[in-house]
């Protein structure tokens, strides 16, 4: 029910809300979402405090703990929390720090010179959104601990014991009347610690799960920093250089890390972060870094005679199969984009940009063999750009003049309000003709695929284009793919991959989210891509029906069961009237949606590359170390 809204606006309808009331009151401000998101990311608030420590070389070790109760402690070994009085204050500095927005040592103070936080309200947001949070410093031979209730003390700073070590440690627990999910998932909070540990090179990391069950531990700490990230992103993958070429500049305050390396491969992979802040929309040090590569080809491309006089290489060429990290630390990082990840500091762009051409031109210089290879390859990556242009415009002059209502296959919904609508893509005609009978079609549409999509892991852009599936998918979204991908124009919030419980459904679906992490990677980064679960099986007993989404749950029935039932197996969507698929994978009071997510980039795209690129050995190793996880195949 909306709040009341009062007929007068005068001084009684002013609120002043008081300490951490704005954090409670508007949680998606400072945290983005009160969903599994911003749940998850009350652990990344306190975790960059301590890597804080470990930039300013206070700290070189970091313990984040999902403790068996479901609260999360996170514990480094830096200077501790300040635990003096504040006299203007009159309170402790580790109570003004955890209730105070904007009180910290990031902001001219002198405690930090380079800060990851975003805003500097990171510990008091945390405190504010917890149902209970608990702080323990060591300090000047002391251990002091403090309790907080919804971010209220319930007992000033004390001394408990002695320390012959510093340090803080943060316990907390979510509050389940903020958050719609209080339970920390390991893979999410191990993805960006291990991200964090390329980041800082040296610094050690520790992630364990205690629950239940679910007991995992991992350590990572990478000596080379960026220089593993990027040799791991390309594992797997048949390489230009004989390894990655890793750069690092000082400048005053400013410094710049760079680690480059080239696979054979079409996609082109650069991750680029600032006071290890992933700045998803780039910004100055990318550009800085795309338009010196650009450069320093063409220009050894000419004095080497690769290149004609009248050739001149794009950007876009020169970066077929590019892999590529650029981490830049500074001490007033200027944040600007929809998402304030875009870097606006222009010094960035020509510190990263002479180091890109001096560094790569000594490259180019000493090993002649391998710059040519490359300007070969983009060479050939230009003609192939070409014929990627003409399908493009091919293409775009279709859907201008077509639109999505191109799309005879579409089943299209009512409502065009993007926020309210979906979209199934579902494996063949018979499973569609079930799934547009049972829909809710107000704000439900069906796009029906013939066959498998086009592997794009194997194939160049004009080829993509040319597939029928591909075109009928991009002209339906209306959002665009590759560099020109705006979520802003997508025409479905939720796009649903709607498969067969088999091999063939599983390798459709696959194919589908190599084709989204390739070339339309924001709707994975941004929650738009869900997989829906349809029944494996259906039990009849009596009147009663009950559908079962897994062998493991059929066989906890079959257990415990008693008396005669009919069971099917499902073999295929298709085999569902319209009302038993709505029921079950299409109604939203009733059905199951896995959410398609990014923790982890160099994972993700691992297993790609494994699944989906040249080497069938590998896949033959992965299905062998997997197979475990398959079940059952229908043969």
């Amino acid at each position: 029910m909306p709040e009341k809204i009062q007929k007068n606006y005068d001084q009684e309808t002013i609120q002043v809300l008081e300490g951490l009331d704005p954090v409670r009151k508007r949680p998606g401000m400072y945290i983005g979402s009160t969903d599994e998101r911003g749940l998850h990311h009350l652990v990344t608030e306190i975790v960059d405090n301590a890597i804080d420590e470990a930039l300013a070389g206070f700290c070189d070790t970091i313990t984040v703990t999902i403790l068996e109760d479901g609260s999360c402690r996170v514990s480094d070994n830096g200077r501790g929390i300040p635990t003096g009085i504040i006299p203007k204050e009159n309170k402790s500095a580790v109570e003004v720090v955890l209730t105070k927005l904007h009180a910290g040592g990031k902001f001219g103070g002198g405690g930090y010179k380079i800060s990851g936080g975003l805003h500097g309200v990171g510990l008091s947001v945390v405190n504010a959104l917890s149902s209970l949070l608990e702080v323990e410093i060591r300090q000047n031979g002391n251990l002091y601990s403090q309790t907080y209730h919804k971010g209220i003390p319930q007992s000033e700073l004390k001394v408990i014991g002695k320390s012959e070590t510093t340090g803080t440690a943060v316990r907390f627990f979510p509050d389940g009347e903020i958050f719609e999910t209080t339970e920390l998932q390991f893979e999410t909070v191990r993805g960006r610690l291990k991200e964090l540990a390329y980041l800082n090179k040296g610094l050690t990391i520790s992630v364990e799960d205690k629950r239940e069950g679910r007991e995992k531990q991992e350590t990572f700490m990478f000596e080379g920093g960026i220089f593993h990230f990027a040799d791991a992103l390309n594992k797997n993958k048949e390489v230009i250089f004989p390894k990655v070429l890793y750069f690092e500049e000082k400048s005053g305050e400013n410094i710049v890390e760079l680690a480059v390396q080239f696979n054979t491969g079409y996609a082109e992979q650069i991750f680029t972060f600032a006071n290890n802040i992933n700045t998803q929309e780039g910004g100055a040090h990318l550009d800085g870094f795309k338009a010196a590569l650009t450069r320093v080809i063409n220009d050894y491309g000419q004095r080497s005679k690769t290149l004609k006089e009248s050739e001149k290489l794009s950007g876009e060429d020169v970066r077929e199969g590019i892999t590529a990290v650029i981490s830049v630390k500074l001490p007033e990082p200027q944040f600007e984009g929809q998402t304030k990840t875009k870097l606006g500091n222009s010094e960035m762009r020509a510190l990263v940009s002479k180091v890109v051409f001096e560094k790569l031109n000594e490259y180019f210089e000493e090993n002649p063999k391998i710059a040519k290879n490359l300007i070969s390859k983009s060479i050939n990556a230009q003609q192939a750009r070409e014929a990627a242009r003409k399908a493009r415009e091919t293409f775009r002059k279709s859907a201008l003049e077509h639109g999505f209502g191109a799309v005879e296959k579409l089943s299209d919904c009512i409502d065009k309000d993007p926020k309210n609508c979906e979209i199934y893509l579902v494996e063949g005609d018979s499973a569609g003709g079930s799934a547009k009978k049972g829909r809710d079609s107000k704000y439900q549409a069906i796009l029906p695929l013939r066959g498998k999509i086009l592997n794009v892991e194997k194939a160049r852009l004009h080829k993509i284009l040319d597939n029928k599936e591909i075109q009928a998918m991009l002209s339906v979204f209306g959002c665009g793919f590759k560099e020109e991908c705006d979520l802003s124009k997508l025409r479905y919030d939720r796009i649903i991959c709607m498969t067969d419980a088999d091999v063939d459904g599983s390798h459709i679906r696959i194919l589908l989210l190599t084709f989204f992490f390739r070339f339309m990677r924001p709707l994975v980064e941004e929650g738009h891509v869900y997989i829906a679960l349809p029944p494996l099986y259906k039990v009849s007993k009596g009147k009663e029906v009950t559908y079962f989404y897994s062998d493991a749950e059929l066989k906890a029935f079959q257990e415990t069961n008693t008396g005669k039932y009919e069971l099917q197996r499902y073999k295929g969507l298709g085999e569902m009237n319209h009302d038993q698929l709505y029921d079950t994978t299409m109604n939203p009071e009733t059905r199951t949606l896995l959410r398609v997510s990014l923790q982890d980039a160099e994972e993700a795209d691992e297993i790609f590359t494994v699944l989906m690129g040249e080497q069938p050995e590998l896949r033959r190793a992965f299905i062998e170390a997997n197979a475990t996880m398959i079940g059952e195949l229908d043969i």
